[in-house]
């Protein structure tokens, strides 16, 4: 039975769906079309032309033709023509009288704005005044006209039409552009909703008059529209509409006052009512229209207002919900307007990340092209350059030689061998040793003295190119790492561009509701992370007068919910009583670092050739780092500082390390041609597992001390800058809480006195501090140090001191599970 019934509903959904593919490209089509016909084509300029010439308001003023017109052609100048004939059209419905004005209008307009363009340029600053002028003119000449006697109240009312006509030019420039327009902007202002709707409202005032068994097609209509608005943008944008829609056609029809009042109530009923859907909203205009009706109207009209407002419920449930949603995106504060303008922001982080990808893949192949033109470069023929350096011997030695042919020619292989063992050797300052060899060089060669001379002296030429070419080899060498470090770089922050937040619904209203269970008053909760050891949450909290809500009980009780250790990262507090304090906790590092430091120059000067820096790397990561300039003085300290400034900028700008030493090495050796060198003693800590990288290049032993034992921490790296490439050495430490981390320069582990064994004395001496403080302990070894040499400083002395330590926050977790089983209990 089962499978007889699959069978019949397999062959019933694929029916479904095909219809509603069908239904979903009839629609598509059909709306396309109309799109292309109404905007394309220009019909909607016909159709609003025509409404705008029925519209009359003061039973005689005629204030929207001409506005329209004046937008339209200066908008859309192809279509002004059919805008033209379109108001003449809509004027002679109305009467013969307001079809000439129009026309009269519209012609003038042509006339002034021509004169106008020859002495003002900016045609769009021009217009409203172009329009003014050519309504005024247009009315008084057709009154003049019309009637025998023009008195104050003509006057009066032409320059009532032509100030409201200035008015909707400038109104009409605004909304003509968001109608017309093929694609709208991403959202609109609340002052550009309300141009649109005056357009509107002015083109229904063109329905005023047309009826059926007394129902008013103008009221129909506008309370379609401002249910539209109602259900879409809400309470707020349905009451601006009702109102701005009500005042128009009161002016149009006086009768219609009442109008202003029942489509402002319904509209914010409608709103109100919008969480029941199109239901609702349509619940919200009949409970407007019968309350607004009773109390203008009474109940003589109650049946007529309750037939018009079905008819608009009607058009308003047979509405698409493609156009409403539409119609959304581009209302400011709905849910498809937020949804459009965080799809926005998502493609803007999509093509920002993929233009990082690109740069970094640029950077990449950069890298690997300098990588493989240097190896090409490394394994080049050096017979290639023997041969070149020959030649260029035997150009100025053998060439004019009588026995030319019998060397070069007869006796190759031996001339060549004789020659490039010279070469060698001359190169190695050897030759002038090697008697054997000179003798059958000079027996072999008739001008050997020459042949000698020559080699000696283009030797010193082909070093110094030979040297030259290896710089350059290095520099691209260091380009090639350098670009490689930066396309590493710029593919982690393109990692960090997309990774997107992620909704946390559930877990803000866990942590809303038992805050405020536990008597805590929460605004609101936004949790950006709950990655552990990543934890990022924000709250609102209502002012808290200073007593360190956040840090004493909000921390704790979020620690013990999200099961490890929150601690307030910034809290920015009101600055009054009625405000509210933004608070943002994040996850504790499980350890913390503290440090102590001694340092003294030669002599005990004011310069030492010794710099230190400890600093924070992000990522949950200290670096400490001792630089040992050579020598003394200030160029030795700006050596060292110069190497721990770089070390600085270089690890903080997310590069590897081992890259970021071979960088500065690279730098400071082809920075200078001095002798001058720095040593580096770097230790990074990852403050979450406690593990310690040391990198240490020309410096002097490190040592940690854990309880009684002493551990050393050597490497064998020769200072920075003395050769041009080497490899760096990393050696991996874990620490644990209680740990102390010793670093030194090389004037304090050398610098005892008459210490033979300078490890040994150096592992006693920290075996003998008893206290655990590193600013004691720093300054006890440095005694210690000076003690040995009688008070003398022979040279710059730096030492750190680190100490591991649990992070434990200051205030203890709250048990929230306890609170809860207590309250079950009770």
């Amino acid at each position: 039975m089962e499978k007889i019934e699959r069978r019949l509903m397999e062959p019933i959904s694929e029916l479904n769906m095909a219809t509603q593919q069908f239904f979903s490209r009839f629609f598509h089509r059909f709306s396309s079309r109309l799109q292309l016909l109404l905007l394309h084509k220009g019909l909607i300029y016909v159709l609003i032309g025509i409404l705008l010439g029925r519209a009359v308001i003061l039973t005689e003023i005629l204030p929207f033709a001409l506005p329209f017109f004046g937008a339209v052609f200066l908008m859309k100048k192809d279509k002004a023509f059919f805008a033209a004939l379109s108001l003449i059209a809509g004027g002679l419905t109305v009467s013969i009288e307001a079809s000439l004005l129009i026309m009269t209008s519209i012609i003038l307009f042509l006339i002034v704005n021509r004169i106008i363009s020859h002495f003002f340029k900016d045609k769009l600053k021009n217009l409203p005044f172009t329009v003014f002028s050519s309504m005024a003119i247009s009315r008084i000449m057709f009154s003049y006209m019309t009637s025998t006697e023009v008195t104050v109240y003509d006057y009066m009312m032409t320059g009532v039409e032509a100030g409201l006509a200035f008015i909707l030019t400038l109104i009409f420039l605004q909304s003509i552009p968001l109608i017309s327009a093929r694609k709208y902007r991403q959202s609109l202002k609340i002052e550009e909703i309300i141009c649109i709707m005056i357009l509107l409202a002015s083109v229904m005032t063109g329905l005023v008059g047309i009826s059926y068994f007394n129902l008013q097609a103008e009221h129909i209509m506008s309370r379609y529209l401002v249910l539209l608005f109602a259900f879409v943008g809400g309470s707020s944008i349905g009451c601006t509409v009702g109102v701005v829609t009500g005042l128009i056609l009161s002016l149009a029809n006086v009768g219609n006052l009442y109008q202003m009042s029942l489509l402002a109530f319904s509209g914010l009923l409608g709103g109100l009512l919008k969480e029941g859907q199109k239901v609702g909203a349509a619940i919200g205009l009949l409970l407007g229209s019968v309350l607004i009706s009773l109390y203008g109207e009474g109940s003589a009209e109650l049946m007529t207002i309750l037939i018009e407002s079905m008819i608009a419920i009607l058009l308003f449930i047979l509405t698409p919900k493609a156009i409403t949603a539409s119609l959304a995106r581009y209302i400011p504060g709905t849910n498809e307007h937020a949804q459009e303008q965080q799809q926005y922001v998502r493609k803007v982080r999509d093509v920002t990340a993929y233009r990082v990808d690109q740069f970094s893949q640029v950077f990449k192949a950069l890298s690997e092209s300098f990588t493989t033109f240097y190896e090409k470069k490394e394994g080049s023929d050096e017979e290639r350059e023997t041969d070149l350096f020959l030649s260029n011997i035997t150009e100025s030695t053998c060439q004019n030689c009588f026995k030319k042919e019998k060397c070069w020619v007869d006796n190759f292989d031996t001339t060549y061998d004789y020659m490039q063992r010279i070469m060698k050797e001359t190169k190695e300052n050897t030759y002038q040793y090697n008697l054997k060899l000179k003798k059958d060089f000079e027996r072999h060669c008739s001008k050997s003295k020459r042949v000698e001379e020559s080699i000696e002296e283009e030797i010193n030429y082909f070093t110094a190119s030979q040297k030259l070419k290896q710089d350059v080899q290095e520099s691209r060498r260091l380009v090639a790492e350098q670009l490689l470090g930066v396309s590493e770089v710029m593919a982690d922050f393109s990692k960090e561009i997309r990774r997107e937040r992620e909704n946390h619904f559930v877990q803000e209203e866990q942590i809303l509701d038992a805050l405020q269970n536990f008597g805590i008053e929460i605004i609101h909760v936004d949790i950006y992370s709950l990655e552990q050891g990543n934890v990022d949450i924000e709250m609102s909290i209502p002012y808290c007068e200073g007593h360190g809500e956040c840090e004493k009980i909000i921390a704790p009780m979020l620690s013990d919910i999200l099961e490890e250790s929150i601690i307030v990262k910034h809290e920015e507090c009101a600055n009054y009583p009625n405000g509210y304090c933004h608070v943002s906790f994040g996850s504790s590092k499980a350890f913390r670092i503290d440090t102590g430091v001694a340092h003294a120059a030669k002599g005990g000067g004011l310069v030492s050739g010794d710099s230190f820096s400890t600093m924070e790397l992000g990522a949950g990561k200290y670096a400490v780092a001792i630089s040992d300039g050579m020598g003394n003085g200030e160029r030795a300290h700006f050596e060292s500082k110069e190497t721990i400034k770089l070390l600085q900028k270089i690890l903080q700008s997310g590069i590897e390390e081992k890259v970021a030493i071979k960088t500065i090495n690279s730098i400071l050796s082809l920075r200078t041609t001095d002798e001058i060198f720095s040593t580096l003693d770097l230790a990074i800590v990852d403050l979450q597992d406690g593990n310690c990288k040391f990198i240490k290049v020309g410096s002097t032993p490190s040592f940690v001390k854990r309880g009684d034992k002493i551990l050393k921490v050597q490497s064998n790296n020769l200072p920075i800058g003395i050769i041009d490439d080497f490899d760096v050495d990393v050696v991996g430490q874990q620490l644990k809480a209680g740990d102390l981390l010793i670093m030194m320069s090389d004037g304090i582990f050398e610098g005892p006195k008459h210490v033979e064994n300078h490890d040994v004395w150096m592992k006693r001496k920290i075996s003998e501090i008893k206290t655990d403080d590193p600013q004691e302990i720093a300054d006890l070894i440095m005694e210690e140090v000076i003690r040995t040499r009688a008070g003398k400083i022979e040279d710059d002395m730096t030492v750190v001191v680190a100490k591991m330590e649990h992070n434990t926050p200051k205030w203890a977790s709250i048990p929230m599970s306890k609170y809860y089983d207590k309250k079950r209990t009770g």
